[in-house]
Formats: C-alpha cells, structure tokens, sequence
C-alpha cells in the first residue's frame, strides 16, 4: 500500500528545483500528499519559491539546523516533521567546478563547497529513507571518491543535454530506485530562442555568474569566443558570420587587457546586436515553468536559473519514487 504523504527536507533549496520535479510527478501541498520543508538563506531564492508554492515551509540556514526525535529546530522556531522520506540538497560547487578559479578550486575544504559536511551531518541526524545530493560533474576525482564513500553509493553522471538545450554535466547521488536510464530528446539551443540565430548546438551551461553579466559587445564577444563560459544570440547567421571574421583580424589571441588598449583604434560596433539569453529562454533551459522568476530581478533569476537544477533530470531520478508514495 503507498503512502499517503511524502516528507521532504530539501537544503540548499534555491529555487525548489526538487519541488518542481516533485510537482511534475503530481505531489504538491497543495494536494496534501508532500510536505516540503526548504533550507535556504537567498532573500529573492525564497521569494520565488513563496510566490509560486506559498505553502513551502521555510526553515532557514542549515548550519543552524538539528534535527532529534522528529523535530527540526533552528534555534529559533522548531518543526514537528516526523520521519523525512526524501532529504534532498545541491550543496555549493563553487570550489569543485573548473570554471572555478584556479587557486580556489579546492574541493571539499573550500569554504563554500566544505557546506557538503552539513549536509552529510543533518543526513546523520535525520535518517531519512531516501536522499539526493547533486554537484557539478567536473570535480577532482578525490573528491568525487570521497562524497561517495560517505554516502555510500556511486554518483549516476547525468549531462542535461540529453533533454535540454544546455550543456550541464552533473553528478547524482541518491539511494531512491531508478526505473531506467533518462529518455533522450532532440532539443537544440536554437529551438528555445525567441529570435535571434546561435552557431551552438547547445548553450553552453547557465551559471550563477550570469547574473553579473558583461554589457560591453566587444567583451561579451571576446568571452564567447575565447572561452565559452557565455551564451550570447546574434541577430542573423550573417552578424555571426561578420562578428567573427572581425574579431579575427584585429583581435585573435589577444587578452582582454590587451584588446582595451587598441579597441579605440577601429569600428567596433559590428558588436552591437549581440544579446546575452532572456529570463525565459533560461528557464526553458532548465525546464523551469515559464514565469517562475518573474517577481525577482533579470540578474537575480539568471542567478537562481544558473545555481539551479535541471527538472526533467530531476523528475527522472525521481520517478521511482511514485512506486511508493501516493499522487492523487
């Protein structure tokens, strides 16, 4: 027989990517079969998450979280939540990622990505039946080895663009059931543009450093083109086309502090036009319903969409879970 109500206690919440997957597969308060309990500290990443699931509790910073014979308490209010079904979490990947600098890249004792441990403690403390944790797919091996030798269970490597526009390389651990391996879809960058023309099969993965965006054309070009940690739209195979046959002449294997120093020297406005990805275009990228962000800045959904999951991945390493619990 299944049960009636599934329990979840998600960390690092953001924009309750779980939530959304969860949804999908017909949980919600709102029906009565989930209670969603988010750990999150971003203002706006709260924001988002109450104005579309206004019944999601809010249970604040994990580091001040503890959980003991059902209640969780965070020194200020405590919860009377049971037994956890699903503990769910994408601790910070700042210091695992290569598009970490390098010096910072520093894994598990890195500040921000060293949040893994509370997660692993409030794990230890809660017990739950069932959990997930995700990180980029890009991390040392040694670290990789080690978050699964505390979890007890080997990652299952997933790159969105198996049903998405984007690239994103991500790692799953989690001990839930899988039914199968995810089922691939032809979806290419240019299907989500609302205009404009992309020389990329696929957007290059959204990053929370999105949110503090390059205005300059020239710039924009230049990490586009020598970096591909950007996804910009042209307004026609032709600027493309003329944008780089540019670059390449007065440009080409120059640093950024170098082409300042002689930008003032030619026409540069070929460049004009370039645009960067909209609020709705990311969020088909990441399969987040459309209109999700929209009561939060353009930059601070770009951080949210970029810091976030893919929901059809995560409806997928889900699924099982629909075996157990009830969504009616």
């Amino acid at each position: 027989m299944k049960k009636d109500k599934l329990v979840v206690l998600s960390l690092f919440d953001g924009m309750s990517g779980g939530q959304i997957a969860l949804d999908k597969l017909g949980f919600s308060v709102q029906k009565g079969n989930l209670e969603y309990y988010a750990s999150e500290i971003k203002p706006y990443a709260i924001q988002v998450v109450q104005e579309n699931y206004p019944k999601t509790t809010q249970v604040g910073d994990i580091t001040k979280l503890e959980y003991k014979n059902g209640i969780l308490d965070n020194m200020e209010n405590s919860w009377k939540i049971g037994e956890v079904d699903l503990f769910i979490g994408g601790s910070p990947c700042q210091n695992f990622s290569v598009a970490c600098i390098p010096n910072k890249r520093l894994g598990l004792e890195g500040d921000k990505s060293s949040l893994f441990y509370e997660y692993l403690r409030l794990m230890n403390e809660v017990k739950p039946k069932y959990f997930l944790l995700e990180n980029v797919g890009s991390m040392k091996k040694e670290d990789q080895k080690a978050i699964s030798e505390y979890l007890g269970v080997e990652p299952i490597k997933i790159n969105s663009k198996v049903v998405t526009g984007q690239l994103r390389n991500r790692l799953y651990w989690t001990n839930i059931p899988q039914l199968g391996e995810i089922e691939e879809k032809d979806i290419k960058l240019a299907d989500i543009l609302e205009q404009g023309y992309t020389d990329r099969e696929k957007a290059r993965t959204l990053l929370q450093s999105d949110s503090r965006p390059l205005t300059d054309p020239l710039r924009m070009f230049h990490r586009y083109y020598s970096t591909g940690f950007l996804t910009l739209v042209f307004k026609d195979k032709e600027h493309y086309d003329r944008c780089k046959e540019y670059y390449d002449k007065h440009f080409k294997g120059m640093s950024a502090k170098e082409i300042d120093k002689v930008r003032n020297d030619v026409d540069i406005s070929i460049y004009n036009g370039i645009r960067l990805l909209t609020r709705n275009e990311r969020e088909k990228l990441q399969g987040v319903p459309e209109g999700y962000t929209d009561n939060v800045t353009e930059n601070q959904a770009a951080s949210l969409l970029g810091d976030g999951w893919t929901i059809p991945v995560i409806q997928h390493l889900f699924q099982g879970l629909v075996n157990e619990y009830a969504t009616k």
